[in-house]
């Protein structure tokens, strides 16, 4: 793991943009720090865990601004009360769902926040649950469990259609986008994605990238949405050596695209490398 000491010191110049870092918690998530411009104020995107924010704080003299919340689930909002202990003032900026009782902003799709300097606009990706968005702003995506590299989320709550969309959604924007997701599941998405897609020469290099980052305990994130775009089985729904390999599986040569998805999905969920 990426050790808390690493954190990047804020931009020398007022106008870039600084450069996102993924903070580890529990087993495998990812809470993201985005420094403000200039200054040691910053954005935490999904901290499930006060003390990595608090270690990063204590040991690099950050503060965090705001909190930006993607969905509802305990591991991505879980630390934003002993936060708010802390830094009572702390901005967080959530769905429209009441499961979140911590925001003191609600937002939906369309909407534009402005955090630590920053401006994003939130989309609406439902799928992995029904009131999930996303933060796109500065080239960067924070989407939270909708999109992972080589992946995607599980559908809790939504349905494939709803997923489906919203990865299209998400594929849609441009391709040096740099993807900061919730999790780091990269290495084992790869085996899946290799199962379903072995000829890919994209997907072979960014696996071998994957194997190297990991072996180091580097995180393997962010990376660009064009790299997903080649590599990632499920933004390639409609590539003819992956529709092969879902009407193998299932049996069914006959899946509409949105079929197609779902059996993807299913194939994941029971998938053993």
């Amino acid at each position: 793991m990426v050790a808390i000491l690493d954190v990047p010191p804020p931009p020398r110049a007022p106008h870039m943009t600084p450069t996102p870092f993924p903070l580890p918690a529990f087993d495998d998530n990812y809470i993201w720090l985005l420094p403000a411009h200039g200054g040691r104020g910053a954005v935490v995107v999904d901290p499930g865990d006060a003390a990595p924010v608090l270690a990063a704080a204590d040991a690099g003299g950050w503060r965090p601004q705001a909190v930006l919340l993607t969905h509802h689930h305990g591991d991505h909002i879980g630390g934003v009360a002993a936060l708010r202990a802390r830094w009572p003032d702390l901005h967080v900026v959530a769905p429209d769902d009441r499961r979140i009782p911590v925001a003191s902003q609600r937002v939906g799709d369309g909407d534009r926040v402005e955090a630590a300097g920053h401006a994003f606009d939130v989309l609406a990706v439902p799928g992995h649950t029904v009131s999930h968005i996303a933060f796109h702003g500065h080239g960067l995506l924070f989407c939270g469990d909708t999109l992972f590299s080589l992946g995607c989320g599980r559908l809790f709550e939504g349905t494939p259609a709803q997923m489906l969309a919203s990865l299209d959604r998400l594929a849609a924007l441009p391709g040096d986008t740099l993807v900061c997701c919730g999790h780091e599941y990269t290495q084992s998405n790869a085996a899946f994605a290799r199962a379903v897609d072995p000829d890919n020469p994209a997907l072979a290099r960014r696996s071998e990238e994957v194997t190297t980052l990991r072996n180091d305990s580097l995180p393997t994130l962010p990376v660009t949405l064009g790299d997903e775009r080649a590599c990632n089985p499920f933004l390639r729904v409609d590539a003819p050596a992956v529709r092969a390999a879902v009407a193998a599986w299932s049996g069914d040569g006959d899946l509409s695209r949105v079929g197609a998805f779902a059996a993807l999905r299913r194939w994941k969920d029971g998938f053993r490398a």
